[in-house]
């Protein structure tokens, strides 16, 4: 006995062969002719196909064992003797079953197992797009026909993943549109159920919008979803929306947004058990370093456990690289994990960033004791071999491994953020740095700030005597910020 027959051992039945009455006696031969045919399924297929019709056509009314036999002569056409349209034409004779003979929850199963292994599920392999949408229009069909409403949503959004991982988008957009217009249907009692089924057509699109690259409807799809409050989400639909808008974060390189989209994202494939999550938490460590977080993501209750990962530990070394401002040992970790971050396109494409970043806070800690530097001294490429020990004293090419343009870019970065208070001298090609004129700077920040303090004490002295007549003005405590001049 196999699966697809073990929800009909849940009962017990008394066989007296004394009080067996015809119908019962029949019944016994049909279930033999089953089991027997099921037995030459391995060995025997064709012939077992014939037995399963025998059954059915010997089976006087629609029951349980032409039900099977339908079910197992559907499995067979298609898995075994490879012929889908004959599938097709006995699956659709199983539908027909389904409407009283046998009970729901047994016809629910045997449906969705049927269109699983047609899908390309358990080892179904990949069928044909219109012999697929055959089978899945067949289904819509009986069910609209037998009332069962629940079944058939469930039945067309387990079609839209299907066209979502197959890249059938135009089917998939006609596919949403009517799932959408279903779920605008009903009344205010269905508030909940509408909201979680809004919310899974809003993860399918969006991902459909991320994989075409139409940022634009994506950005829309990501706020309708969060205007979506009566739904029930399963947390693999919101680990899903969460994903995507991180991942429309990064693009616009906010990184503090993606980070807390990439949080929400993990936890909630963690709470749901999907493998996606371990992926997701590459992505958020992504954008914690992009975004110069010293705080390590490997902090949080939901994070620590998996920072002994072995899937994790080349992120986890790479943050600890990163902390300590090793850019040698950072692009180590790059290249000989190539796996872990070049194979996904999307942590590839900021890998540049990721370097940079890299770079230019090593920089920022370097040029911090000196007040003048020669370009040609920073440009200097040194080439050595990481496996090699790394001689004390090098150059800042040499300690960041790229060339003076990149270098220059990344100083007039810093120097127009603010983050390093200098100039190039472009002429006698030199890296100056003032180190007074911070100082400077705040001591004519504190004397502005005085100033218009005084100005403001004034008017109101001036005012007040105004309104006296002339009279001397009174005493008042002055509650403003006070300042100390070094």
């Amino acid at each position: 006995m196999d699966d697809d027959d073990a929800e009909y051992m849940e009962e017990e039945f008394d066989y007296d062969s004394d009080n067996k009455s015809g119908d019962e006696i029949e019944s016994d031969d049909l279930e033999n002719m089953y089991y027997i045919a099921k037995g030459k399924k391995s060995d025997n297929p064709e012939g077992a196909l014939k037995d399963f019709k025998a059954i059915v056509d010997a089976e006087p009314e629609m029951g349980d064992w032409g039900f099977k036999a339908l079910k197992q002569s559907t499995k067979l056409l298609y898995l075994v003797l490879n012929r889908p349209a004959d599938a097709l034409g006995t699956y659709k004779q199983l539908l027909t079953y389904t409407k009283s003979a046998v009970t729901r929850n047994y016809s629910e199963k045997t449906i969705n197992g049927i269109l699983d292994y047609v899908g390309g599920s358990k080892g179904g392999g990949i069928a044909d797009v219109d012999i697929l949408e055959k089978f899945y229009e067949a289904t819509r069909s009986a069910l609209k026909e037998a009332k069962n409403e629940r079944l058939s949503v469930k039945t067309n959004l387990k079609l839209a993943k299907l066209w979502l991982d197959r890249g059938e988008y135009s089917r998939l957009k006609r596919l949403l549109a009517h799932l959408q217009a279903g779920a605008q249907q009903g009344g205010d009692e269905d508030q909940a159920a509408k909201g979680t089924l809004l919310q899974e057509i809003y993860a399918l699109e969006i991902q459909m919008y991320n994989e075409t690259k139409n940022y634009k409807k994506l950005k829309e799809i990501y706020y309708a979803s969060g205007q979506v409050t009566s739904a029930i989400s399963h947390p693999r639909v919101v680990g899903v929306i969460k994903e995507c808008g991180g991942k429309m974060w990064m693009r616009e390189k906010q990184w503090q947004r993606a980070s807390e989209d990439f949080f929400s994202s993990f936890h909630n494939y963690d709470e749901a058990g999907s493998p996606q999550r371990i992926q997701v938490l590459k992505y958020l460590v992504l954008a914690y370093l992009l975004m110069g977080s010293e705080i390590d993501p490997f902090d949080s209750q939901e994070t620590k456990p998996y920072k002994s990962n072995p899937q994790i530990k080349a992120v986890t070394d790479l943050v600890g690289a990163y902390q300590r401002k090793e850019v040698h040992e950072a692009e180590k970790i790059l290249r000989e994990n190539q796996s872990t971050f070049m194979d996904d396109p999307f942590i590839a494409s900021y890998i540049g960033d990721l370097l940079r970043a890299l770079r230019t806070q090593y920089l920022i800690t370097l040029i911090k004791p000196y007040t003048r530097l020669d370009m040609s001294f920073l440009a200097k490429v040194f080439n050595n071999s990481d496996s090699s020990p790394r001689p004390i004293g090098l150059t800042f090419t040499q300690q960041l491994n790229i060339g003076k343009p990149e270098v220059e870019e990344i100083l007039i970065g810093l120097i127009l953020e603010g983050k390093v208070e200098g100039r190039i001298d472009q002429v006698a090609q030199r890296l100056e740095l003032d180190r007074h004129q911070i100082l400077e700077k705040r001591r004519y920040q504190a004397l502005d700030q005085w100033t218009t303090t005084l100005e403001g004490i004034h008017g109101a002295v001036v005012n007040k005597t105004a309104g006296r007549g002339g009279g001397g003005p009174e005493g008042f405590e002055f509650e403003g910020p006070r300042w100390r001049l070094e």
